[in-house]
């Protein structure tokens, strides 16, 4: 009797230890984990994914040498308001308190990306000879950014459209009442702008505004 329970002892000893064995070799570097696990009634924390990497302004890459990460947003209607960053530091927004109806702009130095100044100009009920006197006498390689706020075009006269096609843009000669803009020229650029956008929504539908979000890289160039 004692024999045979001394046998099935280490019968029980063997097949404990070959079972240790086969999952050891089956899990690998887990199997001791495993084992932890299957005797203590303890689980391992699954490891968190990690979060997609965000670079300046929100892109999803970085930018190369000599390049300025910008991000521009229209404004949505008459309620959200435009937004423009550059190299992560944001230049308008709502809750910079430094938006306006109309045209949202800064004046950007082409060579070294300092901000020069920042303006809106009220293209409703403003005065568009204000408009003039502050794009007339831009220098030779500064960037102007533009985001648009519920109406970029009621007051834009032949002269002010002008000076935004000198500047790159092409739908500054169409742009109306109620349209959503984002734009940035150069003072001295020799073809049309790549970065532009625009959403003609016309004029029967002024009750409704799309919200566009623009974001690239800009090549920052010493001279145009």
């Amino acid at each position: 009797m004692r024999f045979a329970v001394a046998l099935r002892a280490i019968v029980l000893a063997l097949l404990l230890g070959f079972t240790w064995l086969l999952a050891n070799s089956m899990l690998g570097r887990d199997g001791n984990s495993f084992m932890r696990m299957l005797f203590s009634g303890e689980q391992e924390e699954p490891t968190p994914e990690p979060r997609p990497r965000k670079y300046k302004c929100g892109l999803s890459a970085p930018c190369p040498p000599k390049h300025l990460a910008f991000r521009l947003v229209s404004g949505a209607a008459n309620v959200i308001g435009p937004k423009i960053c550059l190299e992560d530091k944001i230049l308008v927004s709502s809750a910079k308190n430094n938006v306006g109806r109309g045209l949202n702009i800064a004046l950007v130095n082409g060579v070294n990306g300092d901000v020069l100044e920042i303006k809106t100009f009220d293209m409703w009920a403003g005065d568009v000879s204000e408009l003039l006197k502050f794009l007339r006498p831009l220098h030779e390689g500064t960037l102007v950014f533009v985001a648009s706020f519920d109406d970029p075009g009621t007051k834009l006269n032949d002269e002010a459209r002008k000076l935004f096609m000198e500047l790159g843009s092409t739908a500054a000669k169409e742009l109306s009442s109620r349209d959503s803009w984002v734009f940035i020229g150069a003072k001295g650029i020799e073809n049309k702008s790549p970065f532009e956008q625009v959403e003609f929504m016309g004029r029967n539908m002024l009750f409704f505004q799309c919200k566009l979000n623009f974001k690239d890289l800009l090549l920052w160039k010493s001279s145009f």
